[in-house]
């Protein structure tokens, strides 16, 4: 039986118009696909974890596809990803930490296998927690253009036993990006790094 009970599920869409400067010739798309779930180690210790991330797989692959159907399942369109959890006053920090096997993979499957880790951020916060999601180019980390975050949070959770999962997946980096640094179109892709 698995430990994962969802709430509910959210999918948001930012479309980027205008950042300074000229508008880009195309918006810039972010999408972000979160769960509540009920954290099956609320209020106790539990020293084997291992459990709950792996039925947290299921949970990656649906959150995965769903930001991708919202940049319309173009897999090429998405440069950049990251992942976060809020957990619940009566969880622990660990308990976010199990999403980055799950997320991850889940996201780096529907995205084709791309190179680079997934950056991530994590938290114990309270109802309508707010979470930034730190964003990197999906087959380069050194890619400083795709240096960005996202918020993540859902109004009513995480509830102190639940813990809100999330994805995001973006069309590129920061509109008229100028700090320098390694460039997309310079990615070499042999390790993930350039």
């Amino acid at each position: 039986m698995s430990l994962i009970a969802i709430r509910k599920l959210i999918v948001t869409l930012e479309e980027i118009r205008h950042e300074g400067g000229s508008p880009p010739a195309t918006p810039l798309l972010i999408a972000v696909a979160q769960a509540v779930v009920r954290n099956p180690y609320a209020g106790r210790f539990v020293a084997d974890l291992l459990p709950f991330m792996a039925d947290l797989k299921s949970l990656g692959q649906t959150l995965a596809e769903k930001a991708l159907a919202a940049l319309e399942g173009d897999a090429k369109r998405v440069e950049a990803y990251g992942k976060g959890a809020i957990v619940g006053a009566a969880g622990e920090l660990e308990h976010g930490a199990l999403w980055h096997e799950p997320g991850g993979w889940a996201m780096r499957g529907v995205l084709g296998n791309t190179k680079a880790i997934v950056p991530a951020a994590k938290m114990v916060g309270a109802l309508g927690a707010r979470l930034m999601v730190p964003l990197g180019h999906v087959n380069a980390a050194y890619v400083r253009s795709h240096f960005s975050a996202v918020e993540a949070g859902v109004q009513d959770a995480p509830r102190a036993d639940e813990i809100v999962y999330a994805l995001a997946m973006a069309t590129g980096g920061r509109i008229h990006h100028r700090a320098g640094g390694l460039k997309a179109s310079e990615i070499k892709g042999e390790d993930g790094n350039r």
